[in-house]
């Protein structure tokens, strides 16, 4: 699986322990965040990994910030997109097989590496259930298209 991988200055641990843990796992990852300590602003990094996803670029998308929130922010703001940030392993499974969610914003300063690989694999292996859930994920994208209209 291609992952595109969006992060600010705060996450760039992170970053690193989830990029050498996802290429261990056989992913590859196109990178879209900083490689620099310097402060720099998330949203940049946000809508170049969900821009990405967007175009098919990749499969999918980790986006990694201070609390997850901003860059996720950032990244909803991009058609098409659905990120959801999490801090735990269950809602991670269940926003990817009810909600379809196409990228996943973690927080740096919110949860270590080892949380973190748990919560990455329990997205990553999930699978949208459809049925149902389907009917509610195209509400969501009709908002975005009235939205642009």
């Amino acid at each position: 699986m291609k992952i595109a991988f969006g992060n600010d200055h705060s996450a760039l641990a992170l970053k690193r322990e989830l990029v050498s843990y996802l290429e261990g796992k056989g992913h590859e990852i196109l990178d879209c965040g900083t490689n620099s300590p310097e402060m720099c602003d998330y949203p940049v990094y946000g809508e170049r990994a969900a821009l990405a996803v967007q175009r098919g670029e990749a499969d999918c998308g980790l986006l990694i910030c201070g609390t997850g929130v901003g860059i996720s922010l950032a990244a909803n703001k991009v058609r098409g997109i659905r990120a959801v940030v999490c801090s735990e392993p269950y809602s991670a499974m269940l926003s990817k097989q009810h909600n379809n969610t196409n990228m996943l914003a973690l927080g740096a300063r919110v949860v270590g590496p080892e949380l973190a690989k748990m919560i990455v694999d329990a997205w990553l292996d999930a699978e949208f259930l459809g049925g149902r859930h389907q009917g509610r994920v195209d509400l969501v994208m009709d908002i975005e298209r009235r939205q642009s209209e």
